[in-house]
């Protein structure tokens, strides 16, 4: 009797573990850190930066958008995540003869990665790797949908390329949430101005 109650309490106690862990991975998911990326001209004083405006040629969104007349959710959203970044910075939005022009660019990707087997599904290392795990190879395979945004900076006088930020999250939709969207501009624009030693003080 001792030994079933034993066996008992180990089976219970392991299912118990099982579903903290699934509902640990949930979690996280749910939350993915934003994996950032950043380049930059490294003869620019960005210190003289003081002043802003969208590039007036800035490309469509991910869904098509905006039309004439209007603007789709996600560009709004990025618009705006992006003009209250701006603004903590200290930088001006202005209508005319800005020193910067902003410009961004967005996606969401079905991705798909696969690990060597030597972690478990939800063991490997990748930030961006929470999703559902399948034998493949001898490995799994991690299917997951990824959203990234391109921000650009752009010296309004010499009209070159200053500076441009990456941010990519795992996300829960085809398009890209408000909450995700802030979270991935915020990342983003973490990264600016550029600390790298090489850049002009």
């Amino acid at each position: 009797m001792n030994l079933i109650t034993r066996f008992l309490s180990r089976r219970i106690s392991l299912a118990a573990m099982s579903l903290a862990l699934l509902l640990g991975v949930s979690s996280c998911a749910s939350t993915a850190r934003v994996g950032v990326t950043n380049d930059f001209d490294h003869s620019v004083n960005f210190r003289n930066y003081k002043t802003w405006a969208w590039l007036p040629q800035q490309p469509t969104d991910t869904e098509g958008g905006p039309a004439q007349g209007y603007q789709s959710f996600l560009d709004k959203r990025i618009r705006t995540a992006v003009e209250r970044e701006m603004t903590a910075k200290g930088l001006t939005h202005v209508d005319k003869a800005p020193d910067l022009y902003v410009a961004y660019s967005a996606k969401v990707e079905d991705k798909q990665r696969t690990n060597n087997g030597a972690y478990g599904p939800y063991g490997y290392p990748y930030w961006y790797g929470y999703g559902y795990g399948g034998l493949y190879n001898r490995g799994f395979v991690t299917e997951y949908k990824a959203g990234t945004v391109i921000i650009d900076f752009v010296d309004a006088h010499r009209k070159e390329l200053a500076w441009r930020g990456q941010g990519q999250a795992q996300v829960d939709n085809q398009t890209i949430s408000e909450e995700e969207v802030y979270r991935i501009v915020g990342g983003i624009l973490g990264t600016y101005p550029p600390q790298d030693q090489q850049a002009r003080r």
